[in-house]
Formats: structure tokens, sequence, C-alpha cells
């Protein structure tokens, strides 16, 4: 038998853990010393501490623990629950990746006020476009929602026009629209293409409409850094008299082979109209 404090050290836990777990009932000692109140374990115990690790360290609560183990759950179980929770965490390291790029872009935009760079704005008429495209439900406009709609989007559009052997007639174009009252977007992942569809193609054929007048920027690099150009593009429209429409359409000048994101080329194409002059006095 080990002592509590050998049986820590093989258990790679703390004596406090198991003093813990004894007075929880989810691992009791095999023998108490009735005068001295010393706690001794059997190595076999051992079996039982890396199943109450292993479990916690998935996220339950020791109570959901203590039930988990009355149910005298199996190693295939727990490696189930393992993956289930790696999937769960590899989910959230993405989300907060994300996040932080997008405050590092905030942060780039706050440093920049007051000497904000505005490119070369042109205001110009978009022609309407026939494209292939699909849809999917953003929870916002924010890039942290859009990105992990329309990246999978266009992965999915350029495979189902390479297997059916449709070439892109142009670059693509991400459009968007209100999903509805609750501030979701439909997200429009498209390109233009010549050819017709094959049958039971999930892909829509839609005539994408034209832009009578749109207020153009090129921004360069990847989008997680687009809301520096987006906000310069605001602030050029604000500035020249101009209000806009509705949501900025995003056409895909030059992503090569989408290997350096740095090289990234796209055009962004805000729909505008000339705003009211407000009458003096």
């Amino acid at each position: 038998m080990f002592s509590i404090g050998d049986f820590a050290r093989h258990g790679r836990v703390s004596v406090r853990m198991l003093r813990h777990y004894d007075a929880l009932g989810l691992l009791c000692p095999a023998q108490v010393d009735a005068s001295s109140g010393y706690r001794s374990y059997h190595a076999a115990q051992l079996a039982r501490l890396n199943r109450i690790v292993a479990l916690k360290e998935l996220g339950f609560t020791l109570q959901q623990v203590a039930a988990i183990l009355d149910e005298k759950v199996g190693p295939a179980e727990l490696r189930g629950m393992l993956r289930l929770r790696q999937a769960q965490l590899q989910a959230q390291i993405s989300a907060d990746t994300a996040r932080l790029a997008q405050v590092e872009a905030r942060l780039r935009i706050i440093e920049s006020e007051g000497a904000m760079p505005v490119g070369d704005v042109q205001i110009k008429r978009i022609p309407p476009v026939r494209v292939a495209e699909l849809t999917a439900v953003a929870a916002s406009f924010e890039p942290v929602s859009i990105t992990p709609v329309i990246s999978p989007l266009y992965d999915q559009l350029f495979g189902e026009l390479g297997r059916a052997g449709i070439c892109p007639a142009g670059p693509g174009v991400a459009w968007y629209e209100d999903s509805g009252t609750d501030g979701t977007v439909l997200v429009h992942a498209s390109v233009p293409v010549s050819a017709e569809l094959p049958a039971g193609s999930p892909l829509a054929i839609v005539e994408l409409p034209g832009i009578e007048q749109a207020a153009t920027i090129v921004h360069h690099g990847p989008m997680d850094g687009v809301m520096l150009t987006i906000q310069a593009l605001a602030r050029w429209i604000d500035a020249n008299g101009y209000q806009s429409t509705g949501y900025n359409r995003e056409l895909y000048l030059d992503y090569g082979m989408g290997d350096d994101p740095s090289a990234w080329v796209t055009e962004l194409q805000e729909p505008v109209v000339r705003a009211p002059v407000v009458q003096a006095g």
C-alpha cells in the first residue's frame, strides 16, 4: 500500500486534492489508521484517479464526475468524450484567434485616427453579371461571423465547379443582404460563369444586379485587416457628399493560390447616392 504522499506522487496530483476527493466520496483511501488518521491507498486505485482527473480536465464538474463514475465509464467512452471535448476546444481556440485578429484590426484603426489613409476611391457603375453561387446565413456582418461562413462556401463552390468541368468567367464576388430582422446576414459566395450547370447541382445560377453608382476602393492583404480600408471608404463617402445605400460587395481581383494572404487584392464596391442637400436656416 502507499501513503497518501506516495500515492499523490504516483498519480501526479496534490495531497490536498486527494483529501478533497476523499471528502466528496470520489476516491476514498483503502485504509485509514484509527489512531493516527493516516490514509493509505492501493495501486489499483490509480485507475479510478486517472478517470477522475481525465473527466475533470474534460470540463466536467466533480459532481458530474461522480455520476459518470457510478455508471462505470469505460476507456472507449472516455475516448469519445475526449474527442468531443477536443473538437469543442479547437472551435473555441479558432473563435478566440479570430476575435484577437479583429481586436488587432480595430487597434490599428484607432491608432490611425486623424491620419487614416484614403486610397484611390472611384465612383463607377458596376454592370450586372451572371453568377453561380452558394448562400448561407451569418450571425452578423462582423468579420468574426462572416469569415467562418464564406470560406467553406467558396471551397464548396469551386469544388462543385471543378467536378462539373466549368471554369469561372471572372473573379469571385461576395455580396450580402439582410436575412431577417435579427441582425443576421445572408452571405452569397458567387463567381461569374458562362456555362450551364449539370442537373442536380447544389449551385444556383442568378443574375447579380448591377450597381448604378458604387464607391470603390482596393484593399491589399488578408480580409482580417479589411476594416481599415472599409472605414477609409466610409470617411470618403461622407466627406464627398454621398451616402451608402447597402452592403459593400467584395470583388476578389487577385487571390493567387491563396498561400500568401499579404498578396491578396480585393475591390470593395459600396452602392451610394448623392446625399440630400441640407438647406441652411
